[in-house]
């Protein structure tokens, strides 16, 4: 019998959803692999953008090209990615919310959305005068640059969060 919830975390926690998944011998095991089978097509694809508008890669194929052939891979990944993640979250929620890992990961995920938008509404408004262009503008570099950073930090943050989980333990109160 699981105590009665005190704050959101554990509610999601306690829910027969989070309850089902950390109790079952398969559940989070088969979850985890298909959140990292997702996370590196979403860092893969991203990789090749990114290498390319760094003018370090596929300097012979235009950034559209590029983007077209990698963005619905991408979102593919990333909408797996955050089912299966919010998946494994609802096992463990409140050791999630206190692990700094984790929470880094989360910070940085923003960040790079938010790059990810300046990049697709701003800059790629003029991409018909650079697409084609073995080094593109520096703002597109220095996206590419941000971008590449951010998602290494990701996945570094993931997997330290798999090796954390037993040391951030939260309060709970009982």
């Amino acid at each position: 019998m699981y105590p009665e919830p005190t704050n959101i975390w554990q509610a999601i926690e306690y829910s027969p959803l989070g309850i089902g998944i950390a109790e079952s011998l398969w559940a989070f095991p088969m979850i985890e692999t298909v959140h990292v089978i997702a996370l590196v097509t979403v860092f893969g694809t991203i990789a090749i953008m990114d290498l390319r508008m760094l003018g370090l890669a596929s300097t012979n194929v235009p950034i559209t090209r590029v983007s077209n052939d990698t963005l619905k891979w991408t979102w593919i990944g990333f909408v797996t990615a955050a089912i299966t993640g919010t998946l494994l979250f609802a096992s463990k929620a409140s050791t999630y919310m206190v692990n700094p890992f984790f929470l880094t990961k989360m910070g940085i995920m923003a960040l790079a959305g938010l790059n990810m938008l300046i990049f697709h509404f701003v800059t790629y408004k003029t991409v018909d005068q650079w697409d084609s262009a073995t080094s593109p503008p520096t703002a597109v570099k220095v996206a590419g640059l941000l971008s590449i950073i951010m998602w290494l930090v990701i996945v570094f943050c993931g997997r330290a969060i798999g090796f954390t989980l037993g040391i951030y333990l939260p309060e709970t109160g009982f």
